[in-house]
């Protein structure tokens, strides 16, 4: 029997792989299964494969870099470099590598005991909107209420000196139960997103350039965005709008000599809108968080507080309750993301003593996506 996909019915975007009979290791599969997989996850952009909850590390790298042929095969490059793990960096607690695979990323809440593959004692926090946002939630709303909120819509990349992944796996080994339910109350509208505690959040990029004007959709087409230098250090001190789109302007962001030593030669210069190559369909592609300018095609440059406030105009639509696909994880979950095709958010909040863990993993690509316009 050959891989199977099925579309998640009454969602806007993913599908479910069934794998082959005996097949325990996607990284194994034929070259025949794996093209299917790969057509799957550009026309779907989300794919879920069950029951992966003893998937290794190594399978899972292996996974991860058989989507892009031109990402470093040798097991030296990391989806966001060295800054991950720099102590001013927003993403500086978001997880922890395993030793013998490092490009896998140990991500959860609560304590865990040693003997994790080489790991020892750890103890990992879930990010929440509370250290990100200027106007978090009161803790009446988030545990009393069941409230939450989108974290950072985001697309994985490292947005200095590499290239975004193409794709991103996403392993879910200890899960909690399905009881506990949250919801996404938008500040702006009332709209309501009921989910599962800890659901991650996914919109489809094409959705997002489809909902453009015409006007709108011929100028992303030939705009490029312009990434601070070591955007999540920029970004440290500044603080999220309420649905986690762009960054609220006060000019408390990193001076530009007061960050890491950094090259004008890498930081990345990216077109607003990627162009996926199975379906030929438009993407719009912009991390809001990290965004420094926008060039537009007439030549004007917006700066930083009008080129949030221009791609936050763009991708709001987008994030409305219909369009969100957000999972509701299941134990041996393998959760696989086309990249540069959607963006994505964690969701919610855990209570002391409440645990889960899960395994990440997305490599560098070995070129930037491009617009294809002909």
């Amino acid at each position: 029997m050959p891989v199977k996909v099925t579309k998640l019915e009454g969602k806007p975007l993913g599908a479910v792989i069934t794998l082959p009979e005996g097949c325990t290791d996607p990284s194994e599969l034929s070259p025949e299964d794996f093209d299917t997989v790969y057509k799957a996850l550009h026309e779907h952009l989300v794919i879920v494969i069950p029951g992966m909850e003893d998937l290794p590390p190594k399978s899972q790298w292996k996974l991860t870099t058989m989507f892009d042929p031109t990402c470093d095969q040798s097991g030296k490059s990391y989806g966001h470099g060295k800054e991950f793990r720099h102590d001013k960096s927003v993403l500086r607690r978001d997880g922890t590598s395993i030793p013998d695979q490092p490009q896998v990323q140990v991500l959860g809440q609560g304590e865990w005991p040693a003997g994790h593959y080489g790991l020892g004692d750890i103890s990992l926090r879930h990010p929440t909107h509370f250290d990100f946002h200027k106007k978090p939630l009161t803790q009446e709303q988030a545990f009393e209420q069941d409230m939450t909120r989108f974290y950072r819509w985001h697309i994985d990349s490292a947005l200095y000196g590499l290239s975004p992944p193409v794709a991103t796996t996403l392993l879910g080994i200890h899960v909690p139960p399905h009881s506990r339910k949250q919801k996404v109350v938008y500040e702006d509208n009332g709209d309501v997103l009921e989910l599962t505690q800890g659901a991650t959040a996914f919109v489809s990029g094409a959705k997002a350039f489809e909902m453009l004007s015409p006007e709108d959709q011929e100028r992303a087409l030939k705009t490029t965005v312009v990434y601070a230098p070591h955007p999540y250090i920029f970004i440290s001190s500044a603080r999220a709008t309420p649905d986690g789109l762009t960054m609220v302007s006060e000019g408390k962001e990193t001076p530009f000599d007061e960050l890491p030593p950094w090259e004008e030669s890498k930081i990345k210069k990216l077109p607003l809108v990627w162009t996926n190559p199975i379906t030929k369909k438009h993407h719009l592609q912009v991390h809001g968080c990290c965004i420094h300018k926008l060039e537009l095609p007439d030549g004007t440059v917006l700066e930083l507080d009008d080129a949030r406030k221009e791609v936050y105009r763009m991708m709001r639509p987008a994030i409305a309750p219909e369009n969100v696909y957000a999972h509701d994880w299941n134990k041996g979950d393998l959760a696989i993301f086309f990249n540069r095709g959607v963006w994505h958010s964690v969701t919610g909040q855990f209570s002391e003593g409440e645990r889960r863990l899960m395994h990440q993993c997305n490599i560098a690509s070995g070129q930037d996506p491009q617009t294809l316009t002909a």
